[in-house]
């Protein structure tokens, strides 16, 4: 679930949960995201605050995750768009924290189907690890 407005607020709530196919890896979360700029431009700039965990074959970690998102529209009404996200899941805990860089592209194939990709890598003091994903997203 990706920017569900809260209100008439430029705030947005949004979570995720995702395994690989073979189970070594899992992740979910939920974060806060508030859009800096007005809506409706070319470019938008967001902090991320919220919860995360991750699981891996070398670590589990679960806490505060922090950090940014920046949004390219490439077409007025959101027909395309690619984003870059970098955000830290506990931070300042030298045994648990994680990196994670995620870069996305979407495009809408109707009013309210899009797909997406997004490529995205963790690094942890243990394992460095990476994940492609294809998205199918009903926009309600």
């Amino acid at each position: 679930i990706e920017d569900v407005f809260i209100g008439g607020t430029n705030f947005t709530i949004n979570g995720d949960y995702q395994v690989s196919w073979n189970g070594d890896r899992q992740a979910g979360g939920v974060d806060l995201r508030y859009y800096i700029l007005p809506l409706g431009l070319y470019l938008n700039i967001s902090p991320v605050v919220g919860y995360r965990y991750l699981e891996t074959d070398e670590y589990t970690t679960d806490g505060l995750n922090v950090g940014f998102r920046v949004i390219l529209v490439l077409s007025r009404g959101g027909g395309a768009d690619i984003s870059f996200t970098q955000t830290f899941v506990s931070p300042g805990d030298v045994d648990n924290e994680v990196g994670i860089t995620t870069f996305s592209f979407g495009y809408a194939i109707t009013k309210q189907l899009r797909i997406s990709t997004d490529i995205q890598n963790q690094n942890s003091r243990f394992e460095q690890d990476r994940r492609v994903g294809i998205n199918l997203e009903l926009m309600l």
